[in-house]
């Protein structure tokens, strides 16, 4: 009699559960008690994603009752930090170009180098802020005829672009 009772008084307890929860989320308020006072906080509403591939997080409340709309940006540990790496024209002749995104504040450093993978010359090494950012570089005979690989290497993460000479 006893284990009857508690199997029923255990489904409705769950059933109970579910459907103050089932309540919960589609009134969109969320309940919190905070030194015994009661108070809700509004989801924040969806919107356009300003940062790229960012998280946006709603900060608690400082004290209760008052509702924070500060943003914060959490980076996925699979974002890239590198991304749309362009090197332009190819073939080259004078001028070499290159473009890029950088997705977070980091050190570049972009090399040439040759087929067999020997370094030729180091044509950028400077910390960069986020965003795109456009290189040029004159050649003025500095190579000769051939094929190279130019490397963009950012943080921890390299691209390697092959460009010919003529």
């Amino acid at each position: 009699m006893r284990r009857i009772f508690t199997f029923k008084n255990s489904w409705s307890t769950v059933i109970a559960l579910a459907i103050f929860m089932n309540l919960a989320f589609i009134n969109s308020i969320a309940y919190s008690q905070i030194d015994t006072t009661y108070s809700h906080f509004l989801k924040a509403k969806s919107s356009k994603v300003t940062a790229k591939n960012g998280l946006h997080l709603v900060l608690p409340p400082l004290r209760p009752a008052v509702i924070s709309t500060t943003k914060v940006n959490a980076y996925k540990p699979d974002d890239k930090l590198l991304n749309n790496v362009q090197v332009f024209p190819n073939p080259v002749t004078d001028q070499i170009n290159l473009k890029y995104d950088l997705s977070r504040y980091s050190l570049v450093t972009i090399k040439v180098m040759d087929v067999l993978g020997n370094d030729i010359t180091t044509l950028f090494s400077q910390r960069l802020e986020p965003g795109e950012q456009k290189f040029s570089y004159s050649l003025n005979s500095k190579l000769s005829r051939g094929f190279y690989f130019v490397r963009i290497v950012a943080g921890t993460e390299s691209v390697i672009k092959r460009i010919s000479v003529l």
